[in-house]
């Protein structure tokens, strides 16, 4: 399938490319394998398209998981690439096996990881060093310096991307040599180990500050401005397209036809996930907010065009390229990674309490606690998480009781503060209003999260699907290979037939609290 944008945005109705689909537009015992890889682990997934004419539905299964995570090796904090990679044909063979008990066939492979991150591959196809993860703070002292040869003002005017310290175009004016190199995003550079074919996914390319949000292209006079080399990135892709099909040696390593095509996805994790919503159960007209909650929470609308305007800019919020040309309008904020990491270090301090157990008496402690700025960079770092906390805490004035209890309700009260003031940022600044939040991801799950966030926003809250980045990562597949047809909407149709989200309607009590009145 190929997608093209026009200059103002909006993409035409997708063009599907129909080559491997039996006549009815079903595949025969096909399935669709998803690399969906996070910061800290990386699932390889079947997934399964069912029904007929009167409504589909999609399923998934978990052949492999396994953990990742950085590295502190060789001057910093690094992905270990190789390790990872073969993980990631650890997958790929067991989905072949798992298949094949079935008597299914795999029709290709689609791979979203997280954003920014980058692996330098010189002419040969090597990787010349293990990349950087984002977590690593080298690129702080670049932001300067790339400010100096290009105003943030104009920056945020061409690639409308929220300022972050460690986004690619400030890790990239670390390198100290890119001449013969190219630039390969952690998807794409698994994609080209698998099929050694070079390409950059246009989802993922918006999120490098280096991509025109508009022309939807790369923002060559940037890249001009930092003596980057033009070629630095290989060509664009649209999710829909196809990457190229398996080598040799890797298809016989993991027991799959040489002709099995990697197709690109909405390769960035939250670009799936998005496609994933399942929106649209009231009506064509209803306007809805999404959080795609996991290590990170992004938060925001679906858009049709970019938002470049000098308050968008101030209010730091992001114009990311979503699937079939869409605006993911977002804000990066804190995550439950602030949960995770407290949890690594009472583990370490051996306490292990079951989360559940942390989350019953976290709901059990009444409103009205303390809150800290979760997005704030200070908590970006892995570390002594409680103790920053508690530090957090008391440079407001407050105290925090020692309990992780009171850790875990000051960390969920802080994101749905955090969400409700971004989802009410982004609709004064888009100029529209939202009638539901959409909660998708692990966070998903989060009983406590979700009822806080619908308190929070005013808003009822639909959790689900947990699994939305693998989810919408195998519906674009099935798309370009014509098991399904038309936009998000039919996507998202699917999405529906295929799981009930929870919901949460806001208390009374938090109703009151936000009109400043008394139950």
């Amino acid at each position: 399938m190929s997608t093209e944008t026009s200059a103002a945005g909006t993409a035409p109705a997708p063009v599907v490319t129909n080559s491997s689909a039996v006549p009815g537009g079903l595949f025969a015992g096909s399935v669709f394998v998803a690399i969906d890889i996070g910061a800290s682990s990386g699932r390889v997934i079947l997934g399964r398209v069912t029904g007929g004419p009167g409504g589909k539905s999609a399923g998934l299964e978990t052949v492999h998981r396994f953990p990742n995570g950085v590295k502190e090796f060789d001057g910093g904090l690094r992905w270990d690439f190789d390790a990872l990679f073969a993980e990631v044909l650890t997958g790929l063979a067991a989905a072949a096996t798992a298949a094949a008990a079935r008597g299914e066939s795999i029709a290709s492979i689609g791979i979203d990881t997280w954003a920014v991150d980058y692996g330098l591959v010189n002419a040969a196809g090597g990787l010349v060093a293990a990349p950087f993860s984002y977590r690593d703070d080298r690129s702080r002292a670049a932001v300067a310096r790339v400010h100096q040869l290009l105003d943030p003002a104009r920056l945020y005017a061409t690639t409308g991307l929220q300022f972050l310290p460690f986004n690619t175009i400030y890790q990239l004016a670390t390198e100290p040599r890119l001449d013969g190199l190219q630039a390969l995003l952690i998807p794409d550079l698994i994609g080209f180990l698998l099929t050694g074919r070079r390409r950059t996914e246009a989802t993922n390319a918006s999120t490098t500050g280096l991509f025109d949000a508009v022309a939807g292209e790369w923002a060559t006079e940037f890249l001009a401005a930092l003596d980057l080399p033009k070629d630095l990135f290989p060509p664009l892709i649209q999710p829909g397209e196809t990457v190229g099909t398996l080598r040799q040696d890797i298809a016989e390593r993991v027991g799959l036809p040489e002709s099995t095509p990697v197709v690109a996805v909405g390769s960035h994790d939250t670009a799936s996930a998005v496609a994933a919503v399942p929106a649209g159960a009231g009506g064509d007209e209803e306007k809805f907010a999404y959080i795609s909650s996991g290590t990170w929470s992004l938060v925001g609308v679906e858009l049709s065009h970019p938002v470049l305007t000098e308050a968008s800019r101030a209010a730091n919020f992001t114009n990311e390229r979503g699937v079939d040309g869409t605006i993911r309008y977002l804000r990066n904020v804190g995550g439950l990674w602030l949960l995770s990491e407290c949890q690594r270090t009472w583990a370490g301090e051996g306490y292990r309490p079951g989360l559940e157990e942390l989350l019953d008496a976290a709901a059990a402690l009444p409103a009205g606690g303390p809150l800290i700025n979760a997005d704030d960079s200070y908590f970006i770092a892995p570390d002594n998480m409680p103790d920053r906390i508690r530090a957090a805490v008391r440079n407001t004035g407050a105290v925090l009781p020692e309990h992780p209890a009171h850790i875990v309700r000051c960390i969920l009260d802080s994101l749905a503060a955090g969400y409700a003031r971004t989802i009410s940022d982004a609709e004064r600044l888009a100029d529209l209003s939202t009638d539901v939040v959409h909660i998708v991801g692990g966070g998903s799950q989060n009983r406590l999260l979700c009822q806080l966030t619908a308190d929070a926003t005013g808003k009822p809250v639909l959790a689900g699907p947990v699994e939305a980045t693998a989810l919408g990562n195998v519906l674009v597949q099935a798309r370009a290979a014509g098991v399904l047809g038309g936009g998000l909407d039919e996507l998202r149709a699917v999405v529906r037939a295929s799981g009930q989200p929870a919901e949460y309607a806001p208390s009374r009590r938090a109703e009151h609290q936000r009109a400043g009145g008394a139950l």
